[in-house]
């Protein structure tokens, strides 16, 4: 098991789950990991609809730093636990985003896109009226919007999650299709000093690959980055560390030989 670190998880304050943290820390030390670091969903001004209620994806801070506080006195000589926070970002919001991202002590901040001009691309509303290659498009460029400005954040996660929604899936996806802003996203997170994610919950969404795919890995590390995390993004006990063998080899063959863990938004490197 190379993989000992579990860097993208959810518990009971992330609106979209139900997992109690403590059930999900002890999970974690069932299977061996040394360290887990929750990162719970933080979307400010995610659209609301039938489906999530305007509040769903505000977190409250104070109340998930309390638990984690007790989950680490619980469990803190089996497993580290940091704290950590997944920020939705939207290119209309991103000051407000910023004086969040500030307001707390966290040990890791993943930024994600959910939201593509006040659509989530989940739902199959955000594909009415254009073809798929138009609403990829559409989610990339809003990445590279945000980055472009945005950069209080540690790792980009899960790059190209919209793939997982469309009826195609990535049944005609692949790098060299959307090279012509790939390339920009990772040239501009290497020159900010930003990370990317392998988040293996794609090979449970129907995918062939994890997200991001295996190319943008590659071209990632041979343009000269260095920071790489390994997250299941578990929104359920029984989903942590799911298919980190797979993670471990794809990091291999695109050129890691570590992944990476952080404390107080500053990363640590450990062999694979």
């Amino acid at each position: 098991m190379p993989i000992l670190a579990d860097y993208h998880m959810h518990s009971s304050f992330s609106g979209d789950s139900r997992a109690p943290m403590q059930d999900m820390a002890a999970r974690a030390i069932a299977l061996g990991y040394q360290e887990i670091c929750f990162t719970e969903h933080m979307d400010l001004h995610y659209p609301a609809s039938k489906e999530c209620p305007e509040d769903m994806f505000l977190l409250n801070t104070d109340s998930y730093l309390y638990d984690l506080l007790r989950a680490r006195e619980k469990f803190g000589e089996q497993i580290n636990i940091k704290f950590g926070v997944e920020l939705g970002l939207q290119p209309d919001y991103l000051n407000e985003i910023y004086d969040y991202a500030r307001s707390s002590d966290f040990d890791f901040i993943i930024c994600s896109t959910h939201v593509v001009q006040h659509q989530d691309p989940a739902f199959p509303s955000y594909y009415e009226g254009i073809s798929t290659e138009e609403g990829y498009r559409a989610y990339f460029n809003e990445i590279l919007t945000s980055i472009r400005s945005f950069t209080n954040f540690d790792i980009y996660g899960h790059i190209d999650y919209v793939i997982r929604y469309s009826k195609t899936k990535d049944l005609n996806y692949c790098y060299g299709q959307y090279a012509d802003i790939f390339d920009p996203i990772i040239e501009t997170l290497i020159a900010n000093g930003k990370g990317i994610e392998i988040n293996t919950a794609g090979l449970d969404k129907g995918l062939k690959e994890q997200h991001p795919c295996t190319e943008f890995i590659r071209q990632y590390r041979k343009k000269g980055g260095e920071i790489i995390t390994v997250g299941s993004d578990a929104h359920r006990p029984e989903d942590i560390g799911r298919h980190f063998d797979h993670a471990a080899d794809v990091l291999k063959e695109c050129g890691f030989s570590y992944y990476c863990t952080f404390e107080k938004r500053v990363p640590a490197f450990h062999k694979l």
